[in-house]
């Protein structure tokens, strides 16, 4: 038996809700406010993160770069973004013309440190975006205290952290624009996805635009836009899994928290939740020495330990640098994904920590 990392949970009411889309023959709508399933799920998800708008697109990498685009964000720019983070991050930047910034991450939390997003800042800065990686959440005081003194917009990428929360206040809804993933490895998902929110109006209307080529009727494109759009057919599964995600993420707080506790005396870095946070756990990730070499020896056991992220952004080949980030390049080396998915059992998660422990003691 294989216990994978993550893996999309899907049942009838999917397929029930595909199959529906399919017999109407509306697999997409190029009106304003998108199709009839595009509509009621962006009205379940800002009624779950608690934001006045939703905009549903097709991935979240469309959700970042549409809300760049929003904020006017082109050449000659600078954006400061974590390097320990997925490409899309900082490819979202790249595509407008800006200049991803890397700044150093927190050993405690592995997201974005304010300290060194204070050295990064230069005149060219146009805005930050913090990741709240694994689904813990960015140290959101500190950074909106550094956007408030230097007058800068803030992106959050909450793709990993859809349904996390501070003091009961959702990731995504910190700042002006949060973008999610419905990418099927995430903690929900609609095939393939993304989610901007906002409580800014006039953001709302302008993201409308942009994921329609810029138009509002047809063929009067005003501002710059793309093809960003949400089809139906992912619509009607993102309708059905929006439902099912708090219970989704109740499970894996729970495989968490055993996790952690068959963990807790091992000589490890355990993943804590801050004073009021809730993690989704999206990805249950720890710190270990000799990372490679136990999680080969888990994959070979059926665990499908993962290394979130091998090589830094600022050193893979597009972004090459010499920059020096030693938190980054310590995550790199260290940190190891462990499956919690709602499909994990309780007696996946012995074996799972069992086998860590006996790891270790080799």
């Amino acid at each position: 038996m294989y216990i994978p990392i993550n893996t999309p949970i899907l049942d009838k009411k999917e397929i029930s809700a595909v199959l529906s889309v399919l017999k109407t023959g509306s697999l997409t709508s190029a009106s304003k406010n998108g199709g009839k399933n595009v509509q009621e799920f962006e009205k379940l998800t800002s009624e779950f993160v608690k934001s006045k708008y939703t905009i549903a697109v097709n991935s979240g990498t469309a959700a970042l770069q549409a809300a760049l685009y929003s904020l006017g964000i082109t050449k000659g720019d600078e954006v400061i973004v974590p390097s320990f983070t997925f490409v899309a991050s900082a490819n979202a930047i790249a595509s407008t013309g800006a200049k991803p910034v890397f700044a150093d991450i927190l050993r405690s939390n592995y997201t974005i440190d304010p300290e060194s997003i204070k050295k990064k800042i230069t005149k060219k800065t146009k805005a930050i975006m913090p990741v709240h990686l694994y689904g813990h959440i960015a140290l959101v005081d500190e950074i909106k205290e550094i956007a408030h003194k230097e007058h800068l917009p803030v992106v959050e990428d909450a793709a990993q952290s859809l349904g996390s929360t501070l003091r009961g206040k959702h990731s995504g809804t910190f700042f002006d624009l949060g973008c999610y993933s419905l990418y099927p490895g995430k903690v929900m998902t609609s095939g393939e996805g993304g989610i901007i929110a906002t409580n800014n109006r006039k953001l709302h209307e302008k993201l409308l635009m942009i994921r329609n080529h810029g138009m509002i009727k047809g063929y009067d494109s005003k501002i710059f836009g793309l093809n960003l759009r949400l089809p139906e057919l992912s619509a009607a599964i993102a309708k059905i899994q929006i439902k099912k995600l708090p219970n989704f993420i109740k499970i894996r707080t729970r495989n968490a928290k055993l996790l952690s506790e068959l963990l807790s005396d091992c000589k490890i870095q355990i993943p804590t939740p801050r004073k009021n946070e809730k993690v989704n756990w999206s990805l249950y990730t720890i710190g270990i020495k000799n990372r490679n070499k136990i999680m080969k020896k888990l994959n070979e056991k059926g665990i499908g330990a993962t290394n979130y992220y091998p090589i830094p952004v600022h050193k893979i080949p597009f972004y090459k640098s010499k920059l020096k980030l030693p938190n980054t390049e310590w995550a790199s080396k260290s940190v190891l994904s462990l499956p919690v998915n709602p499909k994990v059992t309780s007696q996946n998660i012995h074996f799972i920590a069992k086998t860590i422990r006996d790891l270790l003691n080799e």
